[in-house]
């Protein structure tokens, strides 16, 4: 009997922690959508131009899975970086070269960057060829700040809490 008893004891704690553990993955789930509610970028071909409809975080930013190099990467748009930022760890992960040192202003203050080139930057239809970037040992993570040498080659509004970003298609 006690054997039993022990047994029933054990399944409910047993039950429990697979309720928990269900729990966790499907709360991390949301909390996940929520910090990236880009993570299947809205798209579209429009006549000559592409088009992509980010929606806003609940921090107030965009965040959006898109591609450096044919590689999915995470991105943070930010119109205040003059240049793509990629972290140290992800570019050696995407096989960067790191070029010529310099130093920039950042938020936290000046740091020490590597220049690079991606081959190519893709966000759902738009996409880029030779975009300047630098490599950031300082950052990081594996959010790669979106700036201004990919942004400025295209057009961009915000309305409401969508952010709407289009690329004119050279048509052949």
């Amino acid at each position: 009997m006690t054997d039993t008893r022990q047994l029933g004891k054990g399944m409910i704690v047993a039950g429990w922690l697979c309720v928990l553990a269900v729990l966790v993955v499907v709360f991390n789930e949301i909390d996940d959508r929520q910090r990236n509610p880009n993570r299947e970028v809205a798209s579209r071909i429009d006549t000559d131009t592409a088009v992509v409809v980010l929606q806003r975080n609940r921090q107030g930013h965009y965040l959006a899975t898109g591609g450096i190099n044919g590689r999915s990467v995470e991105f943070l748009l930010d119109t205040g970086a003059t240049t793509i930022s990629v972290p140290a760890g992800l570019a050696d992960d995407i096989g960067l070269e790191q070029g010529i040192e310099t130093r920039v202003g950042t938020a936290a203050g000046p740091v020490t960057v590597y220049a690079t080139r991606l081959d190519r930057v893709e966000l759902g239809d738009i996409r880029i060829r030779g975009v300047r970037a630098h490599i950031n040992p300082h950052a990081r993570g594996k959010e790669v700040l979106l700036g201004m040498s990919f942004l400025r080659q295209l057009d961009f509004r915000q309305e409401g809490d969508r952010l709407i970003l289009e690329q004119r298609v050279v048509l052949p």
